[in-house]
């Protein structure tokens, strides 16, 4: 998702093939033999990370500046997003791949390492990063939208607001809503 939007948001057209996981096209192994998406060919190019695709589209087009933001505190953000917050975020996701795991405590760690951090953020700007939107928070936002529709309405009662108010922002944004159109599944 991260990806598709940082594509649309530079303004960069591409041929979108959705992908059946049990049945992947030989045409998508050969290109990313891991076999995961996204995967952007272009060019002679092959970007198969989602961040790696979002700073290729930026660093074509970024209108509004979204990567005009500190590095270090940017890197912070995703290091923690993309490394344990996403662990957390497993756990609470498919907690029966996870059985000796406790829900609670899983929870309680997500809101420890990134929740709280986040509402202390967005207290004080309207995006993680000050009070326009980078991309940062567009990196992030796919995440923390899964988490909270894990439970819906578990996620609406902790005392975030700042973070129910960014996601709602996100989610009802033209950008979001512009990449979340269903394709069909591409068949070789």
């Amino acid at each position: 998702m991260r990806a598709r939007m940082a594509l649309k948001y530079a303004d960069i057209q591409v041929e979108h093939r959705e992908i059946d996981f049990r049945n992947k096209p030989q045409s998508m192994l050969l290109v990313s033999p891991k076999g995961t998406v996204p995967v952007l060919c272009v060019d002679g190019i092959i970007l198969d990370q989602s961040l790696d695709i979002m700073h290729w589209a930026l660093g074509r087009s970024d209108p509004d500046g979204w990567k005009q933001v500190d590095n270090v505190v940017s890197q912070a953000w995703i290091e923690k997003n993309d490394g344990p917050f996403k662990v957390l975020l497993d756990q609470y996701k498919y907690p029966n791949r996870f059985p000796d795991l406790n829900e609670g405590h899983v929870l309680n760690s997500a809101i420890d390492l990134m929740l709280k951090p986040m509402e202390s953020a967005l207290q004080s700007s309207n995006y993680l990063l000050g009070n326009k939107i980078s991309w940062v928070d567009v990196a992030i936002f796919p995440f923390i939208r899964q988490f909270a529709a894990v439970n819906p309405k578990r996620f609406e009662e902790l005392p975030f607001t700042s973070i129910n108010a960014w996601l709602n922002q996100h989610l009802e944004s033209d950008l979001f809503n512009s990449v979340m159109d269903k394709h069909p599944t591409w068949l070789d």
